[in-house]
């Protein structure tokens, strides 16, 4: 005699063990949505962005994502490689900085995200003793002769200026200020290695001597040289940027800046740049997941000033890189959790 009720209680076990089964192996496939695949990540080649590269590479792994590569670029390699496809990302995308780079990314790479929102200042600076002596205000105020020479360490009797290494962009609209402003008779643009520049310009300070640079926002060398302490921000009478940029000349303007000479709001004469992630749209179309955590992860300023400050006091290996960020990760680790699980819902609708 058949007992109903046996198969009918079996049969009713059966179901509910596959309908069980079924989410757990789902809830397994969601928390690793990026499982078997490998991401070609790039970092620009000045190394206060090397911190920041290693935070998003972290977070993506706990994505299950095979962060295979980080390979060290400058801005022309880059966008160029990223739009093909060779690169799938990077996570150092300064705009409007970047932006005469976008012909060469626009048709298969796109800009994701903010790693930084406003903030990422740029300007030229000098010694805030040689500012009040000399009542230096502007930058145009450094081509007069008898200022010159007080900045001269070559002897050629021009004022040396710590610029930018080319292939940066910083480099491109520091050239085009020396051809806009005639700067090529007064300024002695110093292209060499950025850090070593500024660190030949650090130790002429430490010896009283006064010291003429470009920089940006966040760097060491604010927390090195502080504004209104140390050094101060010189002001532009008028704003001359590249074509990709002349539209924003009035957004060169930042309120109440610290250490900035002359009347305020400072004109420094460089719009302020968000920092942003670049990353390949085939890429992003492909991967939803890592591409809402692109979009929704954040570094605040002040945190990448801290790690720039660690690493120019000798904390700068790649395992300090790495524990740097890995300890980032875990004091923030709610605001990392909520970006980990958003991306994982994406993978999934």
């Amino acid at each position: 005699m058949i007992d109903k009720k046996a198969i009918l209680k079996l049969t009713t076990g059966a179901a509910v063990a596959a309908m069980t089964a079924l989410p757990t192996a789902t809830v397994a496939q969601d928390k690793m949505p990026g499982e078997g695949v490998r991401i070609d990540m790039a970092r620009a080649s000045w190394d206060t962005g090397w911190w920041q590269a290693e935070v998003y590479s972290q977070m993506l792994q706990e994505l299950g994502y095979d962060v295979s590569r980080i390979t060290t670029l400058d801005n022309p390699p880059f966008y160029q490689t990223v739009a093909q496809g060779d690169i799938d990302l990077w996570v150092n995308g300064w705009f409007p900085l970047h932006n005469s780079y976008e012909d060469a990314f626009s048709q298969g790479a796109e800009k994701v995200g903010y790693v930084a929102k406003g903030g990422a200042l740029q300007g030229y600076l000098i010694d805030r003793k040689t500012a009040e002596e000399h009542d230096i205000n502007h930058v145009s105020d450094l081509t007069r002769d008898d200022i010159q020479t007080l900045f001269d360490a070559n002897g050629d009797g021009k004022a040396d200026l710590v610029a930018c290494p080319p292939g940066w962009g910083c480099e491109t609209v520091i050239s085009h200020h020396f051809e806009a402003y005639g700067w090529n008779d007064d300024f002695n643009p110093i292209k060499a290695g950025y850090s070593a520049s500024m660190a030949d310009a650090l130790g002429r300070y430490e010896n009283g001597q006064p010291i003429f640079f470009y920089t940006w926002t966040p760097n060491w060398t604010v927390g090195e040289l502080p504004p209104g302490k140390d050094v101060v921000w010189l002001q532009m009478k008028e704003t001359k940027l590249p074509e990709g940029q002349a539209h924003l000349a009035d957004q060169t303007t930042v309120e109440d800046l610290a250490g900035c000479r002359g009347e305020q709001p400072c004109d420094l004469g460089w719009p302020a740049n968000d920092i942003r992630p670049v990353a390949n749209s085939d890429f992003l179309a492909e991967n939803p997941a890592a591409a809402r955590l692109l979009r929704e992860a954040s570094i605040p300023i002040a945190d990448i000033f801290d790690q720039n400050a660690k690493m120019n006091a000798g904390a700068d290996s790649p395992e300090d890189l790495e524990q740097q960020a890995s300890n980032w990760i875990e004091e923030n680790r709610d605001k990392v959790d909520a970006w980990l699980k958003s991306a994982r819902e994406a993978a999934h609708m």
